[in-house]
């Protein structure tokens, strides 16, 4: 038996699992990052566009963006709003679950969350039209989320042991196996969506409208997008109320959830 090998696979594993861990505390720095090249490569990609500026063209680029945006903030919301407490959550100090989850998404991909952030994020991504922002931002996602499940999973295999074990063996890390899909233990909460979603909604349409303003002031165009200002409004607005319900009020406490 070669021990050498032994010890530098252990001393590997330590190390990843240690970026991993502090990845995962700091793991709000990359969507800032995001947002601060992402912007800086829509507006040279505006200022030095390709092709001419056309209405038809515009409105369906910041639709199929939009959509796959949304096509994640679906899969953040069906995943919070079918887990229980403790599990799946936003904490950043220390990894946390008091069960393991998987039903429901969890049968299909162990870590959907990641998979609704990354689709997300490519949508907004999408709009700046640049290939090569697109691909550096894929590969980056990539070795940047592979310590923090890296991490997260050597926490939920000492937890949880064999059960863990059993069910990452036939569970995709990233890309779901729909036929492996059971129904959810727990029904849906809307209440624990409200109360945990509401950040990430209101960001979505933030962050399109914001873009979409930039982008017809340095055009010097007026072709805004008028349901990007009026979701991005209702965003606001509800995030105002969900934020004072959730401070002040017992309304979005739900029982182990």
């Amino acid at each position: 038996m070669n021990y050498n090998k032994i010890y530098k696979a252990m001393a590997l594993e330590q190390e990843l699992e240690r970026q991993g861990n502090w990845l995962f505390k700091y793991r709000g720095i990359l969507p800032v990052i995001i947002i601060v090249a992402g912007t800086a490569v829509f507006i040279y990609a505006k200022l030095n566009p390709f092709f001419p500026e056309i209405i038809f063209y515009k409105f369906y680029i910041e639709s199929i963006c939009l959509f796959v945006s949304l096509i994640g903030l679906f899969i953040r919301i069906y995943t919070v709003g079918h887990t229980p407490a403790n599990t799946s959550g936003r904490n950043t100090e220390n990894q946390v679950a008091d069960s393991l989850n998987t039903s429901g998404i969890y049968s299909m991909v162990r870590h959907p969350l990641y998979l609704g952030n990354f689709l997300m994020w490519l949508g907004v991504c999408l709009l700046t039209g640049n290939v090569w922002f697109i691909g550096i931002f894929c590969l980056i996602y990539w070795i940047y989320y592979e310590r923090i499940m890296f991490a997260e999973e050597q926490f939920l295999r000492r937890k949880f042991g064999t059960v863990y074990e059993q069910w990452a063996e036939t569970t995709p890390a990233f890309f779901p196996k729909f036929k492996l899909f059971t129904k959810p233990a727990l029904s849906f909460s809307w209440r624990k969506v409200l109360k945990k979603e509401k950040n990430g909604v209101l960001a979505l349409f933030l962050i399109f409208s914001v873009l979409d303003v930039i982008g017809e002031w340095i055009t010097k165009g007026n072709n805004y997008n008028y349901f990007l200002f009026a979701a991005c409004i209702l965003s606001v607005i509800s995030y105002g109320v969900l934020k004072f319900l959730k401070k002040k009020t017992q309304v979005l406490n739900e029982e182990n959830r």
